[in-house]
């Protein structure tokens, strides 16, 4: 009985330590959340002859590619997965379909030595042909697997020279494939030709091409394309602008896009409530060939047609985008138990983009509208007042001085001519 007895206490008490343990264990189970996949980001360099050119701050492309990777490398984020590719780095003869087949990963996609990757990159030399078509069909391959953003950044100082295959079809299939990869490409030489080809593989993707002829220009946009790999996707909302304000789209906050003809006028409107601040921001795409002379006009009207606020840039030369802002604090209504009334405000975006007869105006240019309304600042000042909001603070204090100064002057010449006649 004794025996029994012990028998049947242990046998609880092992009961009781495994239900325990099993019910401290489940909780735990249930609070893990799961990490959210690392971003993949794989650079795809162009190795071929034509780097040797010596046009980059007194040095080679080479070089200053080598460079500009060795300072990208040392600012990757930590949780952004990074590989590298080359293409025309190992081939240098005649044999077309031989130098059309040189592309390999010179470092995996994953977890970044930062010592590995820059002693590949260190070994690098210009030396064969330009297979762009079957490089990205590579990029595309070792980025494959996971649910995670997917970036690759194409540095290139020429044309495809492995046709028939297309690199901007390459990129479209890419993009059929539905995995959420962006490719985005940076131009190294200032040519027509090579512009719209690499301008074309970015857009088939969403991604964007920059014209890059600096050192310093190419590592910094390539530290912010693999920085950007790590943030949040913001998918860009299609809408489309109206003539008039009148039958203008109503936005809210978020990221936009439309397109704009050359010369064109774009109306939206925004709902701004007492107490907040209005930002906004766009941005016009030269996608073709346009003339030196150029400019983008962000206004904030109000309905009436009352101008509150712009922001406007202009400038000359070759570009790719430009871009303007404007903010606008709505100041808090005075009577906190009435109701907030939101005001519409219409957002104007013009350019002033002209072009030789020959260039095609439809589709019209891309335009990206970014709109954010957020809390303003305490006490803002009313900027509809002309477009001088705060402005009319310094006005006035500029003016009391002024009148102050105006006195004083006055009295003083007053007070000396007095004192002349007293003295003849």
């Amino acid at each position: 009985m004794i025996i029994r007895r012990r028998l049947t206490v242990g046998v609880g008490i092992l009961l009781a330590t495994l239900t325990a343990g099993l019910g401290s264990a489940l909780p735990a189970a249930a609070d893990e959340t799961p990490t959210k996949a690392s971003p993949k980001v794989e650079l795809v360099l162009d190795v071929s002859g034509s780097m040797r050119t010596r046009d980059i701050d007194g040095q080679s492309r080479m070089t200053a590619a080598k460079q500009a990777f060795n300072e990208v490398l040392d600012a990757v984020p930590e949780q952004v997965q990074l590989g590298i590719r080359t293409l025309g780095a190992d081939y240098p003869g005649d044999d077309r379909k031989v130098g059309c087949k040189d592309t390999k990963a010179l470092y995996p996609v994953g977890p970044l030595d930062r010592t590995e990757a820059k002693t590949a990159v260190a070994t690098l030399a210009p030396t064969g042909w330009t297979p762009i078509g079957p490089a990205l069909l590579g990029a595309a391959d070792d980025l494959e697997g996971g649910d995670s953003t997917r970036r690759i950044v194409l540095i290139s100082d020429g044309e495809d020279t492995c046709g028939p295959l297309d690199p901007c079809e390459v990129a479209r299939d890419i993009a059929a494939r539905g995995i959420h990869l962006v490719i985005d490409t940076l131009g190294l030489v200032p040519n027509e030709k090579i512009r719209k080809q690499l301008t074309c593989i970015a857009e088939a993707t969403g991604g964007t091409y920059t014209a890059v002829q600096h050192t310093d220009q190419l590592s910094g946009r390539v530290k912010q394309l693999v920085d950007r790999a790590a943030e949040p996707v913001v998918t860009p909302v299609a809408t489309e602008g109206a003539d008039s304000c009148t039958d203008a789209p109503k936005l809210k906050a978020g990221l936009y896009t439309d397109r704009e003809k050359i010369g064109e006028h774009r109306w939206y409107r925004v709902e701004v409530l007492p107490g907040q601040e209005l930002r906004a921001s766009v941005s016009v795409f030269a996608d073709r060939a346009v003339n030196n002379d150029y400019g983008t006009l962000l206004r904030a009207v109000t309905v009436h047609g009352r101008e509150i606020v712009r922001g406007s840039e202009s400038g000359t030369g070759r570009t790719d985008a430009i871009s303007s802002g404007l903010r606008y604090p709505r100041p808090e209504q005075d009577d906190d138990d009435e109701e907030p009334v939101p005001e519409t405000v219409c957002l104007q975006v013009s350019n002033s983009f002209s072009a030789p007869a020959s260039v095609k105006t439809s589709p019209g240019m891309p335009v990206e509208l970014t709109v954010d309304v957020v809390d303003g600042p305490d006490n803002a000042a009313d900027v509809a007042a002309f477009g001088l909001g705060r402005g009319w603070w310094l006005l006035g204090v500029l003016v009391l001085t002024g009148l102050v100064a105006g006195l004083l002057t006055g009295w003083i010449s007053r007070w000396r001519i007095a004192v002349w006649r007293t003295n003849r």
